[in-house]
């Protein structure tokens, strides 16, 4: 009896010592994993791609709460999402390799090295080699060492090239299209993508491995398997669904229409006539018109030429076919009459939430003499197949970075093929391309880096945190900021966030020691948002 007691005893023990929460790589379900994976990694991209890093390159400024859009308040940021979004993706590459799911492998493997890839851009040196792995309960796992930027982007490399080997395979054991939210389970596709991200990294790391990066690159266009049509772009839909909208949407108080257009920006459109100006900004709501009979300008407001006292409200009148206009004397004051109109980048917040003349400035307030975003980017109801996706990486992306190395001498193509590729691709993209002709004749190829990558980052809205890379690593375009951030220029990376250096203080001291100070470091630092990680040191840009 005692015996037949302790043996079934023992038997519930060890039932009862198998964790029901977690998952282990011999029973996880694959499919299950990936879109946890891929969606929130293409949603955290997407956000910060269509707001810091739209105001970091002067695409969009914000009236209120502005402080990492305008002045790049960019110190202790914090990582947990990404090392979040990494942990499961660490499963998901366990699980297919225990049971030899080669497709969900390398999309695991493209996942680390995206997510990865950031972490390095954003920040320079980070946990690589000994991060994920605190389960194990190590120190140095707990606390885990600090990984060159380097060995970081070299890691990524390696990552993004086993991927490309796995999807060559043609292997799709187990492959679920519902489970990919980005390609629907098409491998060609996931290693055009691999390839794709590949040309991106090498490309980034051309100042310091220029040999190796060449080679590389020029292997993969030879190989023509890399994103080169916009049917081809890694990109997610957005549902409409409760969890799964775009991030903005029309509130006339304190929301979304604090994001308003940028001065650099508009100038940019408006100069060269730009067919996608429609579609990302409206015209101001009341334009200002001269009129030297008056003096100084009128509080009042014309519709349709009829004074009124009625302002008008953003979402009553959007798509109104008024006439909204006030006078003012331009001997007197000066105020912008365009039709599009945008904000002085990293002026004061108060400067901003008066601009233009402003009649009801404020927080985060609506300004009726800027321009803002179509109300297509701010309804916050993006369905499958629409303009509103995140764009991990577009055919007008790699068609500028081929023009620009081809102006290298790097055997890919002809940079003005490229050049004009890349212009056509985004206008694709934005449901203009029928103006094509008349566009590209308006900015025809000079055969400059400089244009090359000021029309890549033109081509970058809602996705401009690549633009914010192409500018530290090449200087372009220039950029000048205003008197509300503290130096003038933008910054090139994110500081350490607080539980790094309240909890792991050792390692991330090494890590800023690693840091080059600028004269714009100022009093944070070699921790500061404009100190230099190696991939910028010696090379003398973006400044």
């Amino acid at each position: 009896m005692t015996l037949l007691v302790m043996n079934a005893c023992d038997d519930k023990l060890t039932e009862l010592n198998e964790n029901p929460n977690a998952v282990n790589p011999a029973d996880g379900n694959a499919n299950l994993l990936m879109p946890s994976v891929l969606g929130p990694t293409a949603s955290s991209y997407l956000n910060l791609g269509l707001i810091n890093m739209a105001g970091a390159m002067q695409q969009l400024q914000a009236s209120g709460w502005g402080g990492s859009i305008n002045y790049f308040e960019w110190d202790g940021s914090d990582w947990t999402s990404y090392y979040d979004n990494l942990r499961t993706n660490q499963l998901l590459i366990e699980v297919s390799r225990e049971n030899g799911f080669a497709f969900h492998e390398g999309v695991g493997l493209v996942m680390r090295a995206f997510l990865f890839g950031q972490i390095a851009d954003y920040w320079g040196d980070a946990p690589y080699s000994t991060a994920l792995k605190g389960a194990e309960g190590e120190l140095e796992f707990q606390y885990p060492a600090f990984d060159s930027q380097e060995s970081i982007y070299m890691g990524v490399i390696a990552d993004l090239e086993a991927a490309s080997a796995l999807f060559a395979t043609g292997d799709d054991t187990f492959v679920d299209e519902n489970a990919d939210l980005y390609y629907a389970g098409d491998m060609e596709a996931w290693e055009r993508f691999a390839n794709s991200l590949l040309i991106r990294y090498w490309v980034r790391l051309s100042e310091k491995k220029a040999s190796e990066a060449k080679s590389a690159v020029e292997a993969i266009v030879a190989s023509g398997k890399y994103i080169s049509r916009t049917s081809e772009d890694a990109t997610m839909d957005y549902t409409g669904g409760a969890d799964d909208q775009w991030p903005l949407i029309y509130d006339n108080e304190q929301s979304s229409t604090r994001y308003q257009s940028c001065k650099t920006f508009i100038d940019q459109l408006t100069a060269s006539n730009d067919p996608r100006l429609s579609v990302w900004f409206d015209p101001v709501q009341v334009r200002w018109v001269q009129d030297t009979n008056i003096s100084g300008f009128e509080d009042v407001m014309y519709i349709d030429g009829v004074e009124s006292a009625i302002w008008p409200d953003w979402i009553d009148y959007q798509g109104s076919s008024a006439t909204f206009t006030r006078k003012y004397n331009p001997n007197d004051v000066t105020f912008i009459d365009s039709e599009y109109v945008g904000v002085e980048p990293g002026i004061l917040i108060s400067e901003i939430q008066s601009y233009n003349g402003n009649p009801s400035p404020g927080q985060g307030r609506h300004n009726v003499h800027v321009s803002m975003m179509t109300s297509t980017f701010m309804d916050g109801h993006a369905l499958p197949g629409d303009l509103l996706q995140s764009r991990l990486l577009s055919a007008a992306e790699m068609h500028f970075t081929l023009a620009e190395m081809a102006l290298q001498g790097w055997n890919v193509g002809d940079a003005e093929e490229h050049y004009n590729a890349g212009i056509g691709s985004s206008l694709e993209v934005w449901g203009v391309a029928d103006q094509y002709a008349d566009f590209v004749a308006q900015v025809a190829f000079d055969g400059t880096v400089e244009q090359i990558i000021t029309q890549k980052w033109v081509a970058s809205f809602t996705s401009a945190t690549e633009a914010w890379n192409d500018y530290k690593r090449t200087g372009f375009p220039v950029l000048s900021v205003g008197n509300g951030a503290p130096q003038p220029v933008p910054a090139v990376r994110f500081g350490y966030g607080g539980d790094e250096l309240n909890n792991n203080t050792d390692n991330v001291n090494s890590a800023i020691d690693n840091l080059e100070t600028t004269d714009y470091s100022g009093q944070l630092g070699k921790d500061s948002p404009y100190s230099k990680p190696w991939l910028l040191q010696g090379t003398g840009n973006p400044w």
